[in-house]
């Protein structure tokens, strides 16, 4: 079966969805190391099991790792807390950058007129206090974190809800891009017209060819040119 997504005979794009760490933002592996730090600063791990099963869930809310990985809701909402700590230290560190390109891609995107979205794994005051730091606030039209009503990734919740905040007319107007499989998943299942790969996080371009996908490009920088923008406006 051919899981590639057909960009062709679509709407012209109206919203891009990205995901946060891997996709506009390096962590040069502080999420990973948080996750250690989470797992060790509470006597939970981390095991090699644990390491594998981490690497193969990125992309997935933080919470739903953790559950999966302890099997209990106790434990994992230390972990939970613990992490937000460690993660939070590394950000206000400096460990946590924009990827090259992106914040300039953000604004282009604006500019021609589409809207953007975030989404991320991220707890609420995690993924607050990072786009502080980056100082994207008027760079976004909207930012989801995963909650009762919305599943995080693979899921279709939150690209479906970006859409329904936003009021997008036709799914196949939604451009999602993320760094993992469980990105392209969600894009997917949730019918956007475009689903874009890029290689600055955790899945190389062997695993994300495995997913459903439109395009694989080497980075968020690349977006402007693949939605025909020149200089922040549609050519």
């Amino acid at each position: 079966m051919d899981d590639r997504v057909d960009p062709g005979m679509h709407p012209a794009p109206s919203l891009v969805v990205f995901g946060l760490a891997g996709t506009t933002v390096s962590d040069d592996g502080a999420v990973m190391a948080s996750f250690v730090d989470a797992l060790t600063g509470t006597g939970l791990g981390p095991t090699e099991d644990q390491r594998r099963q981490l690497s193969a869930t990125m992309g997935q809310p933080t919470i739903a790792v953790l559950r999966a990985l302890l099997g209990d809701e106790d434990k994992a909402q230390r972990a939970q807390a613990a992490f937000d700590i460690a993660f939070a230290r590394r950000v206000a560190a400096g460990e946590v950058t924009s990827i090259p390109g992106a914040f300039d891609t953000l604004g282009r995107l604006r500019r021609g007129g589409l809207m953007v979205c975030l989404i991320t794994g991220f707890s609420v005051p995690t993924r607050d206090g990072l786009l502080r730091q980056l100082g994207w606030a008027d760079r976004v039209d909207l930012v989801l974190s995963p909650n009762p009503q919305a599943r995080g990734r693979p899921y279709p919740d939150m690209v479906l809800t970006a859409a329904l905040r936003l009021q997008v007319d036709d799914m196949r107007s939604v451009v999602v891009v993320g760094d993992t499989t469980n990105d392209l998943l969600s894009g997917w299942r949730a019918g956007a017209g475009m689903v874009v790969g890029v290689l600055t996080g955790a899945h190389d371009r062997a695993t994300l060819e495995q997913a459903p996908h439109s395009h694989i490009l080497s980075s968020v920088a690349e977006i402007p040119h693949l939605l025909g923008l020149v200089a922040g406006h549609r050519s």
